[in-house]
C-alpha cells in the first residue's frame, strides 16, 4: 500500500491533495532541501541499467548505477518500501531500506508522493522474485509534484483530457510513449532512406504571398513590415518545383502545412507533409520509391508488415501493392455501365446508392462523390489508383493515350489517401492555361481566395523545368498506419482543440 496521504481516500478531492502537497514542500524546504532546478549528474536510463547487468559473483554487490524518473508506484512495508521510477526509457523498481538510509532519511523518503521526480544512487540486485532493482544508497527530491497522476488502474481515460494534457496522457499511457517514439523513428527512417537515394533535405517558406500548389482554404495573416496580406502555406509543391528548375534534381521537404479546414479523425488543421520530387522520373518512379519506403520503415520500426488495427483488421503491406485505375474502382461500386449511362441516369443511379448529388450537378462532381463516399474509404489494404481525370488535377502531366486522364497515382491505405503522386506537369503554355481555367472557375463560384495567379513559378517553368516525378505524403496519416493509431490526434502530440 502507498504511503502518500491521498492514498485510499477516493473522496479526497483534487482540491485537498494539491493543498497537502503544496504543505508538503513547505516541509522539504523548511528543512533546508528546495526540490526544484537542481542537476543530477551521471544518469542512465533505466534501460541502459538493465541492458548492462550482470548477476554478481556470490559475495558480490551488484553495479552501482545511478537512475532519475517519476515515482509510478509505492508499496511500504514497515522498515522498508519498494517503487517504481519511470524513465522516458521504462521502469526500475527499487528499494528504500530504513537499515541502508539511517532513520532521518528513509523517514524523508516515506514523505514522497506517486508522481515526484527523483534522483536515486544505488546497487542493482535481483529479488527472490527475479525481479531487477535498485537498493538506494541516497536520493534526491528533483522536482516536487503538487497534482496526483490519475488513478492507477483506470489511468487517464478521458479522452478530451488525453489529447489537452498530453503531458499527462505519457506519464499515465505507456503505450502513447511507444506511438510518438515510433513516430520519430518513422521520420528518422524516412530521412535516411531519402538522403540514401541521393534526395537533398531543402526548407521553403511557410508564409507566402499566395496560397498555392493545393486546393484548400488557407490561414491568412498580416506582415506588418511590407503591408501585406500573406498566408500560411497548403503545400510546399511550387516552391520545390522552382529547384527543379534551377537544377536540383532530386529534393524533399519534411515540415508543416497548414489548412483553414474542418478537423475530424483523419484531418488537423496543421500537419506534417513529406513532398519530394525526382527529375527525370514520372509516377511510376514514385510508386516504386512510396512501396519501398514504406515497407522498409515498417520492417525497421515495426519489425513486421503485417500491422494490427485491432478488432481482427490486419494491413498487410507485403509488395507488391494492388495497381487499379479510377475508372475500375468507380465501375465496382456504381455499376460496370456508370460511364455509358446519362448523367441524369448517374445522379439518379448516385442517389440510389446514398450519395449526395443531385440534379444539375457537375458530371465530374458526381463520379468523384462516389469515389470518395464509396471507393476510397474501402482501399484498406495498400491499393494505387492510377490514371484519374484532368480536371482534378490541374498540376500533372496528361496520360499520352487519353489526355482527358492525367498520369499520377493515389496510394490508399485503410480507408484514406496516404500519398497522391504525380508525372509533374512541366509545359508552360498547358500550365498556363490549367491555372486560369481553374481561376475561372473559382472566381465564377465566388472564391475569395481566387485573387492571383502565380506568375513567379509560372516565369520559372518558362526557363524549362526537367520532367519529373513528384509526391506528397502525409506522414500523420503513415505513422497511424504504422502504429495501428485510428485517429490523427493519437499521433500528433499536441492536437489542434475546439476552444473552451
Amino acid at each position: 500500500m502507498s504511503n502518500s496521504p491521498e492514498a485510499g481516500t477516493p473522496e479526497t478531492g483534487a482540491s485537498d491533495i494539491f493543498a497537502q502537497r503544496v504543505a508538503k514542500l513547505a516541509e522539504w524546504e523548511k528543512a533546508g532541501i528546495y526540490p526544484y532546478g537542481s542537476a543530477y549528474p551521471g544518469v542512465i536510463s533505466t534501460a541502459a541499467a538493465r541492458d548492462g547487468f550482470r548477476e554478481p559473483a556470490e559475495g558480490q554487490t551488484g553495479p552501482e548505477v545511478i537512475l532519475a524518473g517519476r515515482l509510478t508506484a509505492k508499496r511500504g512495508m514497515g522498515k522498508s518500501v519498494f517503487c517504481d521510477l519511470r524513465d522516458s526509457s521504462g521502469k526500475m523498481q527499487l528499494f528504500a531500506g530504513k537499515s541502508d538510509l539511517g532513520d532521518d532519511t528513509f523517514a524523508l523518503f516515506k514523505k514522497l508522493d506517486i508522481g515526484d521526480i527523483i534522483g536515486v544512487k544505488g546497487h542493482l540486485f535481483t529479488t527472490r522474485m527475479g525481479e531487477l532493482t535498485l537498493r538506494i544508497a541516497e536520493f534526491t527530491l528533483l522536482s516536487k509534484s503538487l497534482r496526483p497522476l490519475p488513478e492507477k488502474f483506470h489511468g487517464l481515460v478521458d479522452v478530451e483530457q488525453r489529447y489537452r494534457q498530453r503531458y499527462v496522457d505519457l506519464i499515465a499511457n505507456p503505450e502513447v510513449m511507444r506511438v510518438f517514439k515510433m513516430r520519430s523513428a518513422i521520420i528518422h527512417e524516412i530521412r535516411s532512406f531519402l538522403e540514401g537515394r541521393g534526395f537533398i533535405e531543402v526548407e521553403t517558406p511557410m508564409l507566402q504571398s499566395i496560397a498555392g500548389g493545393a486546393s484548400a482554404n488557407p490561414f491568412k495573416t498580416y506582415f506588418e513590415a511590407l503591408s501585406a496580406t500573406m498566408y500560411m502555406r497548403i503545400a510546399p509543391e511550387l516552391y520545390l518545383k522552382r529547384l527543379l528548375v534551377g537544377g536540383f534534381e532530386r529534393v524533399f521537404e519534411l515540415n508543416r502545412n497548414f489548412r483553414n479546414e474542418g478537423m475530424d479523425r483523419r484531418h488537423n488543421p496543421e500537419f506534417t507533409m513529406l513532398e519530394l520530387y525526382q527529375a527525370y522520373g514520372d509516377c511510376r518512379s514514385m510508386m516504386e520509391l512510396i512501396e519501398t519506403m514504406i515497407v522498409t520503415i515498417a520492417q525497421k520500426v515495426a519489425g513486421t508488415l503485417k500491422i494490427d488495427h485491432g478488432n481482427g483488421k490486419i494491413i498487410d503491406l507485403t509488395p507488391p501493392w494492388r495497381r487499379v485505375t479510377y475508372h475500375e474502382l468507380v465501375r465496382e461500386k456504381g455499376g460496370a455501365d456508370w460511364f455509358d449511362i446519362t448523367p441524369e441516369e448517374r445522379v439518379a443511379r448516385g442517389r440510389e446508392l446514398g450519395l449526395d448529388v443531385h440534379p444539375g450537378m457537375p458530371d465530374l462532381e458526381v463520379t468523384n462523390e462516389l469515389y470518395e463516399k464509396l471507393v476510397e474509404p474501402n482501399n484498406i489494404q495498400p491499393t494505387f489508383v492510377t490514371r484519374l481525370p484532368a480536371e482534378l488535377l490541374p498540376l500533372a502531366n496528361p496520360c499520352p493515350d487519353q489526355p482527358e486522364l492525367v498520369d499520377v497515382f493515389e496510394l490508399g491505405i485503410n480507408g484514406v489517401e496516404v500519398a497522391p503522386a504525380y508525372s509533374e506537369l512541366n509545359h508552360p503554355i498547358i500550365q498556363r492555361r490549367r491555372f486560369m481555367e481553374q481561376f475561372e472557375k473559382n472566381r465564377q463560384e465566388g472564391d475569395r481566395l481566387a485573387d492571383k495567379v502565380d506568375e513567379d513559378f509560372l516565369t520559372a517553368l518558362e526557363y524549362g523545368m526537367p520532367p519529373a516525378g513528384g509526391m506528397g505524403v502525409g506522414i500523420d496519416r503513415l505513422v497511424m498506419i504504422l502504429t495501428g493509431a485510428e485517429a490523427i490526434r493519437d499521433v500528433i502530440l499536441f492536437p489542434q482543440m475546439r476552444l473552451k
